[in-house]
């Protein structure tokens, strides 16, 4: 009874931000036993919500469990209210996951090593409390908390234009999640009556569609930044360049994700009346966001920009899903924001791995790397593999689960499907060229020597030899060894690596967790074209919208759609 009755989601929000407070204080002076005892926080509460999970939620039902309300400030109507469902349980998860492993792959970090594991920890715990938030404004809390720890790590930690990169985005972000404030305010005030922020009793309202349109397009923007829309996009390649290899990994693993999670949540959640009318839209913007982040990514020479354009592209597989009106789709939309988290993190950390051997990111300045680390190679050639999408890897799974689901919807023309399905496949074909053609940069090739351009080093020699940067550390040039993958490195890309081919060959892995979820918010948004389709046939009986509905869905107009 006490293990049934335990706050088991704010115990694990609250775990990494209580555990930080103890940071200063803690007696080091090498900064050792500050990384150590932050890998245990992070290890502690991954392990936490593993077992909560495990013990206290059940797979087969669908909407919110393991449910806690206290009241915070009745006045306001703020309340801490926090749950899980099918969308927010594996992404706590990934975050977990993602964040601990970060941690490891921060090991060489000797500049202020307290303040950046401490700001690893809070970014850890407002990570997860915007998925399990219950509570609209208690998710723009923690949404806002997350900007701080993440500008802070980008701007002291990251390379030479860190601060222009980590301002871009602060502006981008916090001016988007405006948005999310004024759209909170706008549900939980609609009707009169005792306002309320709880994503539950707003579910249960109402909303005109006058209101809903304005209110869906300004959280399309909020989640848009974080989810890299084009043109909403352009922080994230600056940020990506800038930041340290475990700052990019959280970024891509689960930040990115925060954007995709919030559309589901409330866009298709809460306004599912509104998804209607902007579905073609989500679906043409995913199309732009495959064919440019593929072809932006093959036009850069930064390994870490390439990766980031990469990661515009890949999302755009998560809004054709989301607006695809099937099951598959919404599924496969999950199991793409899984599977990216995942392979953009290795990515994202071998990249790191790398830099810190050859002190460059261009990749002109790389080749016949491969010889004398065959390990990293054979890591990152993997990695890429995932992320192209090969047979066996969890990419394919998800990039194929939502081509059908868009290609088979039935809600939609067959001419506009067509075009949508050959322009996807257009993005298909550009990957594998931008990602082998970084690899054979990498590791193939005449061999050049490595050089690195670092500005305001903060080693130099008696003679003022300027130092160059290894990883987070500076060194002297003549201190630069090519080492092989060290046995924790290893460690952290084989524990991604084992996830993706596990997702790869069995998806139901993955997919079991949140399968009945995605087929209820998908019943709502088809009940919610039926209910439109029904009130203005004339709209939808030609043009993007597909006039073959089953008659049990649409009955009353049937005739006209024919």
């Amino acid at each position: 009874m006490i293990v049934a009755q335990f706050p088991w989601l704010t115990a694990i929000i609250l775990l990494p931000l209580i555990a930080s407070l103890a940071i200063p204080v803690l007696p080091d002076k090498t900064g050792k036993r500050v990384r150590w005892y932050a890998l245990g926080v992070g290890i502690a509460d991954f392990v936490l919500m593993c077992y909560a999970f495990w013990q206290n939620y059940d797979t087969s039902l669908a909407g919110f469990q393991l449910a806690e309300k206290y009241d915070w400030l009745p006045a306001l109507g703020l309340s801490w209210a926090v749950s899980v469902d099918g969308i927010s349980m594996p992404l706590v998860l990934l975050a977990g996951l993602v964040t601990t492993l970060a941690i490891l792959a921060s090991w060489q970090v000797d500049h202020k090593p307290r303040l950046f594991y401490f700001l690893m920890l809070v970014l850890y715990s407002a990570q997860v409390g915007v998925f399990v938030a219950q509570d609209l404004l208690l998710l723009f809390i923690m949404w806002e908390l997350e900007l701080v720890p993440v500008y802070l790590l980008v701007s002291i930690w990251g390379g030479q234009k860190r601060r222009y990169a980590a301002t871009k985005f602060l502006l981008y972000t916090a001016a988007a999640s405006v948005f999310i404030l004024v759209a909170g305010l706008g549900l939980a005030l609609y009707g009169g009556g005792t306002p309320t922020f709880d994503m539950v009793e707003l579910a249960l309202k109402e909303y005109p569609l006058a209101l809903e349109l304005p209110l869906y397009a300004g959280l399309l923007i909020a989640f848009g930044v974080k989810l890299a829309i084009f043109p909403l996009h352009t922080w994230l390649p600056d940020a990506h360049g800038e930041a340290s290899a475990p700052v990019s990994m959280i970024l891509a693993g689960v930040l990115l994700k925060m954007g995709g999670y919030g559309l589901l949540r409330l866009n298709l959640g809460l306004l599912s009346d509104a998804h209607v009318y902007f579905a073609p839209v989500l679906i043409i913007l995913g199309v732009v966001n495959i064919i440019y982040g593929g072809f932006a990514s093959f036009g850069q020479t930064n390994m870490k920009r390439r990766l980031a354009y990469s990661s515009v592209a890949h999302m755009g597989f998560v809004l054709l899903g989301i607006a695809s009106y099937t099951d598959l789709g919404i599924s496969g939309a999950m199991l793409q924001m899984i599977s990216h988290g995942l392979i953009a993190a290795v990515l994202f950390f071998l990249a790191g791995v790398t830099y810190d051997r050859t002190h460059t990111l261009a990749l002109d300045e790389m080749s016949d790397i491969g010889k004398v680390m065959p390990k990293v190679f054979a890591l990152f050639t993997a990695a890429a593999m995932a992320s192209l999408a090969l047979p066996g890897m969890s990419g394919f799974a998800s990039e194929l689960a939502v081509f059908l689901g868009v290609t088979g919807s039935d809600l939609y023309n067959l001419n506009f499907r067509a075009v949508i399905a050959l322009l996807a496949a257009v993005g298909l074909i550009i990957t594998p060229i931008y990602l082998l053609s970084m690899l054979r940069q990498l590791f193939y090739g005449a061999a050049l020597p490595p050089s690195c351009v670092m500005g305001n080093s903060r080693v130099q020699t008696q003679e003022n030899e300027p130092a160059v940067c290894f990883g987070t550390s500076c060194v002297l040039p003549a201190e630069a060894k090519y080492t092989d993958a060290q046995p924790r490195e290893l460690f952290i890309a084989a524990s991604f690596l084992v996830l993706i081919v596990g997702i790869g060959f069995y998806p139901k892995l993955a997919t079991q967790l949140y399968d009945v979820q995605t087929v209820a918010i998908n019943a709502q948004v088809r009940q919610s074209f039926t209910k439109i389709a029904e009130a203005h046939p004339q709209i939808y009986a030609q043009g993007l919208l597909a006039p073959d509905l089953i008659e049990s869905e649409v009955a009353s107009v049937v005739g006209v759609l024919k």
